[in-house]
């Protein structure tokens, strides 16, 4: 087995991904105060060609030397937008038709490996602060709330994980880039 080179991978170019179809999923991030969990999410959004991410209230905005040491240049192909709240945020999705679920342990949350998509809806999904989750007003806004169920001693995860976690899974679910 033989490591492929980055010529042999055939990556979009930013124009090529620009243009490209993507995943009908929105990434909001509510509060994280992390530039390099910002920038961790954004290459992920890139590596499942997510259509946007919003950032909202004290998470910082690209162009940020830090965003970019972990976003490898995923701040420039994904489309991004800001709000100064999630709860902004959420209002302005679901008035676009977007399903909104916050990722939060929460009463009555789906766990994700329940979730079940309909691949003619855009989803959203709000990541919360890396210390108080997402606020509780934004989960009272969303449409649902999503678990990653855990089964060791902590009670979270980090946010650029579990962002990488619940992004694949939609991807799998909607089957629409993962075929």
């Amino acid at each position: 087995m033989r490591k492929l080179k980055t010529l042999e991978m055939h990556r979009l170019t930013v124009e090529e991904f620009q243009h490209a179809e993507k995943l009908p999923l929105v990434v909001v991030l509510d509060d994280v105060r992390s530039l390099y969990n910002v920038g961790s999410v954004f290459r992920t959004c890139d590596a499942f060609r997510v259509e946007a991410i919003y950032l909202c209230g004290i998470t910082a905005c690209p162009p940020h030397p830090e965003i970019h040491k972990t976003a490898l240049g995923g701040e420039d192909s994904v489309c991004w937008r800001y709000f100064a709240s999630a709860e902004e945020a959420v209002k302005a999705l679901q008035e676009d038709g977007f399903f909104v679920y916050a990722i939060e342990q929460a009463e009555g949350s789906t766990l994700l490996q329940h979730l079940t998509l309909d691949r003619d809806k855009p989803y959203a999904v709000v990541f919360g602060n890396e210390v108080k989750g997402v606020h509780q007003q934004v989960v009272d806004a969303c449409n649902g709330c999503l678990e990653i169920p855990q089964y060791g001693t902590k009670h979270s995860m980090n946010v650029s994980v579990t962002a990488g976690i619940v992004v694949w899974e939609f991807c799998k679910k909607l089957k629409i880039l993962c075929d």
